[in-house]
């Protein structure tokens, strides 16, 4: 864990104080519009406990939000069990390098172990390479399989 960084399950008080941090995430990954609205509605089901995922802060000794990462409660028809998405993985700028990321994804791995998930898994942007040092740097592999999206 991170020098003076606690990480654990977003609280209810503490989700209006995670909205700039995921409009920031949203902002990174050039996100056309960013409707805070619409950001409160979607994440608030993420708030434990929850049939969807969970949200997990990162925090400073004075107890600031650092970063997060969002998981999904997520499924593999092939191992025939539930995975665990590590859909969102965001560190403020001033707190990067500090470990945060990797204390995230460390409790990320928890949470999946915790209900008995098949594996955590996540992606990132091929330009992203920023995290992908991090990724690389951990006990991680990193999928062979081809993502792909269509617009619905």
């Amino acid at each position: 864990m991170a020098d003076g960084v606690e990480v654990s399950t977003l609280r209810e008080e503490e989700f209006e104080a995670l909205l700039p941090l995921i409009a920031a995430y949203q902002s990174f990954y050039e996100v056309d519009e960013i409707d805070n609205d619409r950001n409160r509605l979607f994440f608030r089901r993420f708030i434990a406990p929850s049939e969807d995922g969970r949200i997990l802060a990162a925090r400073d000794e004075g107890g600031a939000i650092l970063g997060y990462a969002c998981l999904y409660w997520h499924f593999s028809s092939l191992a025939a069990m539930e995975t665990v998405l590590m859909n969102d993985l965001f560190v403020v700028s001033e707190a990067r390098g500090r470990g945060v990321g990797r204390a995230l994804i460390e409790a990320s791995a928890t949470v999946a172990r915790e209900r008995g998930a098949a594996w955590l898994e996540w992606a990132t942007a091929p330009d992203n390479h920023t995290a992908q040092r991090l990724y690389d740097s951990m006990t991680s592999e990193k999928s062979t399989w081809l993502e792909y999206e269509l617009d619905v």
